[in-house]
């Protein structure tokens, strides 16, 4: 029981929370467009057994991530990855969901939003493993499960006032960014195969995850500058 006291676990939980409102705005959209043609009384329960779904499948896709990042170099790809997440969420396109069908009866609904989910879930396992790693390997799975479900009431009800907030606060998303550039710093420097080719220390992690933090943000800055010229 001790080890869910250490400062560790909980920097990571907060950190899987804000990765899941910052990468998750897309779920409650995928949400409403699944559950729109319900009848009223049946739209409480496709939203709450859509996600239900939906976050079982993410915890399942978690564990096999966690897994498979033990694999050397594959944490390199994972970073990458991350990174590119982490710009793009300084630098967002339009998003299209015209193509999500909904649906008058409840289980194809609720199917709609577990598959959806499921193609829209690689940036959330990517950031949501990374952040977990940080946390030691014995807490890793309950780590992820508390995480998720904690987030599970503000994916639901909490996503319109977040987005509003995001609105009105930039600094969140810029520090979002960050957070997952930090990930992907620390995610690259814990490789297991580059441990022996790097110098192996808690300074070192953190001018990793710093480093990381500071690549997203001048990357991002760098293309917002530069996306109006674009168009």
């Amino acid at each position: 029981m001790e080890e869910f006291m250490t400062a560790h676990f909980w920097v990571a939980v907060g950190q899987i929370i804000l990765i899941d409102i910052l990468l998750g705005g897309d779920n409650a959209v995928v949400i409403a467009l699944a559950c729109r043609q319900l009848p009223k009384n049946l739209r409480t329960k496709g939203i709450l057994w859509g996600t239900v779904g939906a976050i079982i499948l993410r915890v399942i896709l978690i564990a096999f991530a966690l897994t498979l990042l033990q694999v050397p170099f594959l944490k390199v790809v994972g970073a990458i990855l991350l990174m590119w997440i982490g710009v793009k969420l300084l630098v967002p396109e339009e998003d299209d969901h015209s193509n999500i069908q909904g649906s008058d009866k409840l289980w194809a609904a609720v199917k709609t939003v577990i598959v959806a989910d499921l193609v829209m879930s690689v940036d959330n396992v990517i950031a949501i493993a990374g952040a977990a790693q940080g946390a030691g390997s014995q807490h890793q799975l309950p780590l992820v499960i508390f995480g998720l479900l904690v987030s599970i009431p503000i994916i639901i009800w909490g996503s319109q006032l977040v987005l509003k907030l995001m609105d009105r606060f930039p600094i969140i998303i810029t520090v979002g960014g960050m957070l997952l550039g930090w990930i992907a710093g620390t995610m690259f420097y814990s490789d297991p195969g580059l441990a022996g080719y790097l110098p192996q220390s808690q300074t070192w992690h953190y001018v990793w995850g710093i480093g990381g933090a500071l690549l997203v943000l001048a990357i991002g800055k760098y293309m917002q500058r530069n996306k109006p010229a674009e168009a």
